[in-house]
């Protein structure tokens, strides 16, 4: 009896391992549930129709669940073929062993897809503007994909995951510039899309170890982290109308540039952006701009033609609230040294704040104090700047070459006019000598006080027709008190001080003395008569020569007294040049006739 029952229990183990063992290779081959899937599969989507050849029943012993397999299905939604290889149904057990079916999901296994049968298929997608690019954007490419479709009680589908592989993917991201030689791979599901492994090149960049997620659960937000490679030589003039704001680009020769990214996208369900971020970092490994075409016209930079960056820092964070760019490297000018760089820059909405500091070895020139700092001195210079449209605001501006220095703080510019200056301190040399040592302040009244002021070139910038005036918004007292001020023909003013008013930028009030020694002196007063609307200026100088300097007529001329008075009505004036006890050597003939 024993014998019996063991050998019953071995025969039904036998039975049972062969069973299991042919339905996890073979299967069991049968058309009992060609319709019943069709059927089932079509309730649930009208735009789906199967023809499905020969089934194999199956079991798959890793998730203990029996399926059927069938392969080379036909599969049609909205009669548009889909290239299938294989589909896989997986099915409840028990509700089998009670008569009834329950399906848990399907696996569909398809042929690889070209970009061109994916167009076909596009026909049917939603919404339209997806449909759009596929049609417009997506060039050429080929897809390995499997999706499996997860099912409810009722048999309706509750989820879906596909996953895959795309290569030799070319997409075109605007006219002229493509994404081409791409591949990732990808997994999706009705929530969420995520791709990685990115790979893909343009003529400008390369994107490597690229990753991206989209979440679809409520609106749309996309995520993504990629390194790109830039390089460019030559050929940005090429992509010029890619960049319509960017006038600059037009100067850019070649950069080579190696960045990290990340980028984060909202939508909202009409798949409208709402919000981004875009953050990077990296180095700009080099960088040539050739300027002679822009015309620069800065105050430092004013003869800069080529502007080249190596070994430079980069930081990036944009939104649509806020946009910080910085960059710290090594920089040169004209072909010259290399030499340290730093600028951050934020935006915020339309505040533009500006901060840089450089070291600077070109020539430069302020002629207004005769300052020159020659080409190859090493200076530094840094400056804090915030702009709001056309209004500019230098926080700080500071200039130092050896043991020249200038320092600016709060200069407030409007449409270009200076509306405030809190602070101005300079101090320079010429041939080591100190000429310029003074600082303005402004208060309630604007204050010029110093130990040296160098006016050497003021009759040449004065003797220059300029409508244009910086000063044109400033209305206050002034006054001015310098020890000592360098005039040129190497004549000196002592003890100068001045007293008066501006309004609108000219002087309406003016009285002043200086001292050329020897009991020689400058006198200057200048009154307004309201009842006439007309100014009067007077001149009186014991020594002409300094006067004098910018007019050809009095070369050879000297010695003497000046009485130079003016009415000035509006933009007219009426001049008067009174001179005497002058000698004449060398002179023109007409001063000799005049000097009879």
């Amino acid at each position: 009896m024993n014998k019996t029952i063991s050998i019953i229990i071995l025969f039904i183990i036998f039975i049972v391992i062969s069973l299991i063992t042919i339905l996890s290779t073979t299967g069991i081959k049968t058309k009992k549930f060609n319709n019943f899937i069709s059927q089932k599969i079509k309730e649930n989507n009208k735009k789906i129709e199967l023809d499905l050849k020969a089934i194999h029943f199956k079991l798959d012993i890793k998730e203990a669940s029996l399926f059927l397999e069938t392969d080379s299905p036909k599969i049609y939604y909205r009669s548009i073929l889909i290239p299938s290889n294989k589909i896989k149904v997986y099915l409840d057990f028990l509700p089998i062993i009670k008569s009834e079916v329950k399906i848990k999901k399907v696996i569909l296994n398809l042929n690889q897809i070209t970009v061109k049968q994916l167009k076909i298929l596009s026909k049917s997608f939603k919404p339209s503007n997806f449909q759009s690019f596929v049609k417009n954007k997506l060039i050429d490419g080929k897809i390995d994909s499997e999706i499996e479709f997860y099912l409810d009680d009722s048999n309706s589908l509750n989820n879906f995951i596909t996953r895959g592989q795309v290569t030799d993917f070319r997409i075109g991201i605007s006219k002229g510039l493509e994404l081409k030689d791409s591949s990732f791979s990808f997994f999706a599901d009705r929530t969420d899309i995520l791709l990685r492994n990115f790979f893909g090149k343009t003529e400008l960049f390369t994107i490597k170890d690229g990753d991206l997620k989209a979440d679809l659960s409520s609106e749309i937000k996309i995520e993504s982290n990629f390194r790109s490679d830039i390089i460019i030589d030559g050929k940005i003039k090429k992509f010029q109308k890619l960049f319509p704001r960017f006038d600059y680009i037009k100067s850019f020769s070649n950069i080579r540039a190696d960045i990290n990214n990340s980028l984060i996208l909202d939508f909202d369900k009409t798949y409208k952006l709402k919000n981004f971020e875009y953050k990077n970092n990296g180095k700009i490994k080099n960088a040539n701009f050739n300027l002679k075409d822009l015309n620069y016209n800065y105050f430092f930079w004013k003869n800069l033609k080529k502007l080249s960056i190596f070994e430079t820092d980069i930081t990036t964070n944009l939104n649509p609230k806020k946009k910080i760019i910085n960059f710290s490297g090594k920089y040169s000018s004209n072909e010259g040294s290399k030499l340290s760089f730093g600028i951050s820059q934020s935006i915020n909405k339309k505040l533009l704040n500006l901060k840089l500091n450089a070291d600077y070895k070109e020539l430069f020139e302020f002629k207004a104090l005769n300052y020159t700092k020659k080409k190859g001195n090493l200076a530094k210079i840094d400056f804090d700047l915030v702009k709001n449209k056309n209004s500019i605001k230098l926080n700080q501006v500071n200039f130092k070459d050896g043991k020249n220095l200038m320092t600016l703080k709060g200069a407030e510019f409007s449409n270009g006019k200076l509306l405030q200056l809190d602070q101005l301190l300079v101090t320079t040399f010429k041939d080591n000598i100190k000429n310029n040592d003074f600082s303005m302040f402004f208060k309630k009244e604007i204050l010029v006080k110093g130990n040296k002021f160098d006016a050497s070139n003021l009759p040449k910038i004065f003797n220059k027709k300029n409508e244009k005036s910086i000063f044109s918004k400033i209305s206050k007292n002034i006054e001015i008190d310098l020890d000592n001020i360098i005039l040129p023909v190497s004549e000196k003013l002592k003890n100068f001080k001045l007293i008066g008013k501006i309004e609108k930028g000219q002087f309406v009030k003016i009285s002043s003395k200086g001292d050329f020694g020897n009991n020689n002196f400058l006198d200057i007063t200048m009154k307004n008569n309201k009842k006439d609307n007309k100014k009067y200026l007077e001149i009186y100088s014991d020594i002409t020569k300094p006067l004098l300097t910018e007019y050809d007529f009095f070369k050879g001329l000297t010695g003497g007294t000046l009485l130079f008075s003016s009415v000035i009505d509006k933009n007219l004036s009426t001049s008067k040049l009174k001179i005497e006890k002058f000698k004449v050597i060398n002179a023109p003939g007409m001063v000799k006739l005049l000097s009879l």
